[in-house]
């Protein structure tokens, strides 16, 4: 009899416990990690070849107290490794665990190593050689406080390697999970549809519990294989078994299987699973949109079960949020009376399909916590559908802009030609989401009623509809000309994660239904709140820029590469004043960033502008706004730390404009910049390069700034506070976004 230790995922130990008395093992216990149970070799090969929620079968060797690493090397050396395996045979070491002395999986495992080489060479003069990958032979080694297991690994490559999948494509389900999720389902054998099957894991495991397929039967190697204790004629014998009497006849199965992706290649894919695991007769695969799919035809009911694409697999939040949406309005258009099961890795995404579950179960997709749901669908309810609105005067719910999407102006749909399919497609953008947050939609919808009027009177293209109005709802969200940018400040950690995240998705839903705006047109980022000016964070490299006009200046910002647009919205105002103050002024930009300062102040008439930032990705964004606007004349653009510049500058400027970072240590700086206590060295530097009667608009976001007033009047400068009026319309709530002076040398 041995003792044996069943590892298995998160979330699947219990279905494997019940597997293993399945199997005649009566004597299993659920333990950390896994199931133990003590039973004959066997017993073991039948674990390997039949479990399908197994991470590996591991056979315990010694068991022994362990207090520091000469513990574990001396317990280990004890252990007759010569009666396991041959010194020409290769072998590897996997080890978790860690105590107080031992803090090191690495370390714990060489030690283990020593202890195996070290006692060969002193019986045999000779000794075995490590391979991490494909040994012959490999063992595992257990640490829990004091003490170690050391096992046999009789499954060698983990069990949820079945052999059948030659390509899995991109963020594959293990095997192993696959086959809980169609378990937990509730699955009984009724038709199985999946309609975002990828590489057909989920199908094809369920396609061989149909069939009653041993998941280890395809495997070419087993760990047990070099093992001196192997018995192959047992081993022969109970792989016999399981071809002869375990797999039943297709043409007997009544059972039918479909499976379906938007991708071609994934549907080629899976096919070869299939075809290897000897399934593919039960298996009907197409190329189709899952949010368009309809029942295979004479089937009433059946089941839906599937993992649909999140995150990178399909390109951002907005769209995971959309394909829920979608799917849920469909299934309940198109698949009432069927059953669902969707496994997703987050529950508030499941909200989105508006239906209730009848059984959920926690699961985990390697260190991913994941959600399996079961639900009834339910015909769509016919109140859910909301007729497109013609807007009227004053209506910000319906459509606000001639570039968003709707029924009206598609040409197809209105003379008659969209397939059913698509009507259902198009309309989904006028239903209102499952996901709905009514208090958030007050507001925006306040402050649409109110900003909008305002934009078009004044011309504005950009600007911001709501900053943390509520403090529940922490984003901003801005307006880019026909996109929609949402900005999610990063919550404090005391904040729970789920909540804010359901929160997250509340904003998102609530707002693309609101605005009525594709997902083309929405834009998501997750930040901190502004500590400065954080522009210099790169986050993608899509270079999609947008010409945006602001008064008489064409501006480019780019909404997907960096934190920051390229375009300051709060300094608009700013802007708009430095253009009129700079006819015929020698005007110099600190701090530039994009130089949309420069811009302005150059079409209003400077006679010269000069435009300093350290960053050579900004000031070359700088001379593409200045292309863009046609300015010819005298411009400069200095690649410098602007303080140090000031130092050796002897030119001297009409109009100055600073806006610098609350704080920086960039490496290119020599010292730690730090707005409060750095700004009197600054202007005074400042004002050393300003002429007679000349103008500095100085500015800054530091939340509780104090500008020290004796110390800048005693620059000979004259203070005039214009925050109130540098504020925007659209900044209003938050008027504490920036402070702004005006500072004229009197010398």
């Amino acid at each position: 009899m041995f003792y044996y230790f069943v590892p298995t995922a998160k979330g699947l130990a219990h279905l494997l416990e019940v597997e293993l008395k399945e199997l005649g093992i009566d004597n299993s216990k659920l333990i950390s990690g896994g199931v133990s149970f003590k039973g004959d070799l066997e017993s073991g090969y039948k674990v390997c070849l039949w479990s399908r929620f197994a991470s590996r079968v591991l056979l315990c060797l010694s068991e022994f107290k362990v207090i520091d690493a000469m513990d574990l090397y001396l317990g280990c050396s004890n252990i007759h490794w010569e009666e396991h395996f041959d010194i020409t045979s290769t072998f590897s070491i996997n080890f978790s665990g860690t105590n107080d002395e031992i803090r090191n999986t690495q370390f714990g495992a060489l030690k283990i190593k020593d202890a195996i080489v070290d006692r060969f060479r002193k019986q045999f003069d000779a000794r075995p050689n490590v391979e991490k990958r494909d040994a012959d032979i490999c063992f595992s080694g257990r640490l829990y406080k004091e003490k170690a297991s050391i096992y046999l690994d009789l499954s060698g490559s983990p069990l949820h390697l079945r052999g059948y999948r030659t390509n899995a494509g991109q963020a594959p389900l293990r095997e192993t999970l696959a086959a809980g999720i169609v378990k937990r389902s509730g699955w009984q054998g009724e038709s199985l549809l999946d309609p975002m099957c990828g590489s057909g894991t989920l199908l094809i495991e369920a396609a061989m519990m149909a069939l009653n397929i041993a998941p280890g039967s395809m495997r070419n190697k087993f760990g047990f294989e070099s093992w001196k204790s192997h018995d192959p004629a047992l081993w022969r014998t109970l792989k016999a078994s399981a071809t002869f009497y375990g797999k039943r006849a297709v043409k007997d199965c009544k059972t039918r299987f479909y499976g379906a992706d938007l991708s071609s290649e994934m549907i080629s894919i899976a096919q070869t699973n299939a075809q290897t695991a000897g399934v593919s007769e039960l298996i009907e695969f197409s190329v189709n949109d899952a949010t368009k799919i309809l029942p295979p035809e004479n089937l009433s009911t059946g089941m839906i079960i599937s993992n649909p694409p999140y995150g990178e697999r399909l390109g951002g939040f907005s769209d995971t949020i959309a394909l829920y949406t979608h799917l849920g309005f469909h299934f309940k258009e198109a698949f009432a009376g069927w059953y669902l099961a969707m496994f997703a890795v987050d529950t508030e995404l499941l909200s989105c399909l508006g239906m209730r579950a009848s059984k959920s179960f926690k699961f985990y997709n390697g260190p991913i916590e994941c959600v399996l749901k079961n639900y009834l669908i339910s015909a769509k309810r016919i109140e859910e559908t909301v007729e497109p609105k013609t807007q009227a005067k004053g209506d910000i719910i319906a459509p606000l802009n001639p570039w968003t999407s709707g029924l009206e102006g598609d040409d197809d749909f209105e003379m008659g030609q969209a397939t059913q399919s698509e009507k259902l497609f198009k309309q989904v953008q006028h239903i209102k989401p499952a996901i709905f947050a009514q208090a958030f939609a007050n507001r925006l919808s306040k402050n649409l009623k109110k900003l909008e009027k305002w934009a078009r009177r004044v011309n504005v293209q950009c600007y911001r509809l709501y900053d943390a109005d509520l403090p529940e709802y922490n984003v901003a969200i801005d307006r880019y000309a026909q996109y929609i940018m949402i900005q999610e400040y990063r919550a404090p950690k005391e904040i729970n994660e789920a909540k804010v995240r359901r929160r997250f998705l509340d904003v998102i839903s609530t707002t693309r239904y609101l605005l009525d705006i594709t997902d083309d047109n929405l834009v998501i980022k997750v930040r901190e709140r502004q500590r400065g000016r954080k522009q210099y964070e790169r986050l993608d490299n899509k270079k999609q820029s947008l010409v945006i006009q602001e008064g008489g200046a064409k501006l480019i910002v780019n909404l997907q590469d960096y934190l920051d647009t390229g375009l300051f919205l709060d300094h608009r105002l700013t802007r708009l004043r430095l253009a009129k103050m700079a006819k015929g002024k020698d005007f110099l930009n600190l701090f530039c960033y994009t130089g949309t300062a420069s811009v302005h102040a150059a079409l209003g008439g400077a006679k010269s502008t000069t435009s300093v930032d350290m960053s050579n990705t900004y000031l070359a964004w700088a001379k593409d706004n200045f292309t863009q606007n046609g300015i010819k004349g005298q411009h400069d653009f200095i690649q410098q730390d602007c303080i140090k510049w000031l130092q050796h500058a002897h030119e001297m400027y009409d109009l100055i404009f600073v806006d610098p970072p609350t704080f920086s240590n960039s490496k290119r700086m020599k010292d730690v910049f730090d707005v409060q206590d750095d700004h009197v060295s600054l202007l005074t530097s400042v004002r050393d390069r300003l002429k007679t009667q000349g103008k500095i608009i100085f500015s800054n976001n530091k939340r509780g700034f104090k500008l020290d007033v004796d110390a800048i009047k005693g620059l000979g400068l004259f203070i005039e506070d214009i925050s109130k009026s540098s504020i925007p319309e659209d900044f209003k709530r938050n008027n504490k976004i920036h402070q702004c002076w005006l500072l004229t040398n009197q010398g």
